[in-house]
């Protein structure tokens, strides 16, 4: 084995290790209070896959225990879902058994997959892609998308200072080799596939988060969200600063 396979064999234990132990404690529940933030854009989200889901065959990377997959195998064709973590899939089968679902759970490496070329119509998910190498990670999701496909995910962004600080002081909170989104990974995403569209979420809405346990978390969220949008408009060099992003595409 290469010096680079063993690296590459190094930075995926570490990732499984890491999930296995978050999703069998309660390691980030102190972060809950900012992640309340996420359901404008989850909302957002959720509507694109209950217009792309129906029919297809569809494959959710990274599908930890809190995955979109039960509510896709409803209206699919086929459904499956992938985690590198053992106990995230072992969770994921029990709670689909519990609720009825019909869907295929598999522990598998997203920059390996084991499924054959155009396997599927579309692969989603939720702040997976910033713990993957992204070049392996595009090239094998479009062998296995069918010409058309469309690739969905949420993910976190790593420009703004003030949050990158906050990641600098809760290092126990995530995998040292993560990497919230740059402008180049933006860049080669939409390179890989040819379009991507790109939305950005959360640069004043964090002004809402000391109301979270309140009544007025929720107006203040939508109406520092409806900020946001107006910033991002008129000053599109504030997009990158954003917290998250939500990109769609497609392959050409």
């Amino acid at each position: 084995m290469s010096a680079k396979d063993e690296d590459s064999e190094d930075r995926l234990e570490r990732e499984r290790e890491f999930h296995d132990h978050a999703f069998s404690s309660d390691l980030r529940e102190c972060t809950q209070k900012f992640y309340a933030l996420t359901q404008v854009e989850y909302d957002e989200y959720e509507a694109r896959l209950r217009a792309l889901v129906p029919g297809a065959d569809v494959l959710e990377y990274g599908c930890g225990p809190y995955g979109c997959i039960y509510e896709a195998a409803k209206t699919a064709n086929s459904a499956r879902a992938i985690d590198i973590s053992p106990v995230a899939i072992q969770i994921s089968k029990d709670k689909a058994a519990a609720m009825g679902v019909s869907a295929e759970f598999l522990v598998m490496d997203c920059e390996a997959m084991e499924f054959p070329d155009d396997s599927f119509d579309l692969i989603f998910g939720s702040s997976v892609l910033h713990h993957l190498n992204l070049e392996k990670t595009f090239s094998e999701m479009r062998r296995v998308l069918r010409p058309g496909g469309v690739v969905l995910f949420t993910e976190p962004l790593g420009h703004n200072p003030f949050i990158n600080l906050y990641r600098r002081l809760t290092p126990r909170l995530r995998t040292e080799d993560e990497h919230p989104f740059m402008r180049s990974d933006i860049a080669l995403m939409e390179k890989s596939f040819g379009s991507l569209r790109k939305d950005f979420y959360h640069f004043t809405t964090f002004a809402a988060v000391p109301f979270v346990r309140t009544p007025l978390f929720k107006p203040m969220r939508g109406l520092f969200h409806g900020i946001d949008q107006s910033l991002f408009r008129m000053l599109p060099f504030l997009r990158h600063h954003a917290w998250m992003a939500l990109l769609e595409a497609r392959v050409d």
